[in-house]
């Protein structure tokens, strides 16, 4: 019963697929075709050879700078903000606030970086505000509920302690709950500044400045060799960002 349940399930898979190409009208014969593959190779060639001329050199690392200032302070504006919508989203000010910081924090996170920065771009214009603005928001969404989260399973009694011994609610929260969360806080905050620098490189295609809009502009005009600069640009810049977090985790969130 099991075998043929099995093959049933495997036909229906393989009448699926070849169903899709011919709704599709995709013709993989097509791609054996001694003009498509010298046009594929031709282009491959084009993009192998990447320009590293001197003032393009200088646009890239002007756009580089550009792409890590928009992570680092979009990241920096989310880390405040979401820690500021985390205290009444943990239920430190009663249900109606928690009700109510949730309910943003949730609308926050469900709009991609993409769509605010669409949004931003027709409200901040063309440019790296635009894209700091998108990232500072969708950032905070996913901040504020880790932070939330992690404010709900921290013990109070550090901070009960504090408050005991005659001090307000803001010393106890800063030396009863914050020393004991603060790794957790930095370690969402470097992880979320990697995604950050990832997604500011792609901002720039709706027009939100850095790297990004620079590889719009070069694959809009068919610059081959400009793109492939840029491309790997983008790669060193990741590989750079992600070393530099995991040192920073080891160093001040393992500590």
């Amino acid at each position: 019963m099991n075998r043929l349940f099995n093959l049933v399930l495997v036909l229906c898979i393989g009448a699926a697929v070849a169903a899709s190409f011919t709704y599709l009208g995709i013709d993989l014969t097509e791609l054996g075709d001694t003009g498509n593959l010298n046009q594929m190779g031709a282009y491959a060639q084009r993009f192998l050879s990447p320009d590293l001329s001197t003032g393009h050199l200088q646009a890239i690392g002007h756009g580089a700078l550009e792409t890590i200032a928009m992570s680092a302070l979009g990241t920096l504006l989310a880390a405040v903000l979401g820690l500021l919508l985390a205290l009444p989203a943990a239920g430190r000010f009663g249900w109606p606030l928690q009700s109510a910081s949730r309910l943003v924090l949730n609308a926050l996170r469900a709009i991609p970086e993409l769509v605010w920065a669409a949004l931003m771009v027709l409200a901040a214009g063309l440019g790296p505000n635009a894209g700091t603005l998108a990232l500072a928001l969708h950032t905070t969404g996913v901040l504020g509920r880790l932070f939330a989260e992690a404010l709900e399973n921290t013990p109070p009694e550090p901070a009960e302690a504090i408050r005991l011994q005659g001090a307000n609610a803001v010393w106890a929260f800063c030396y009863g709950t914050l020393p004991n969360l603060l790794p957790q806080l930095l370690a969402y905050i470097l992880y979320r500044w990697e995604n950050n620098i990832r997604m500011a490189s792609v901002l720039g295609f709706v027009g939100a400045g850095g790297l990004g809009q620079m590889l719009y502009v070069s694959l809009s005009l068919f610059q081959e060799a400009q793109a492939s600069t840029i491309i790997l640009a983008m790669l060193l810049l990741v590989l750079a960002v992600d070393t530099l977090s995991s040192w920073s985790r080891q160093r001040w969130v393992k500590a």
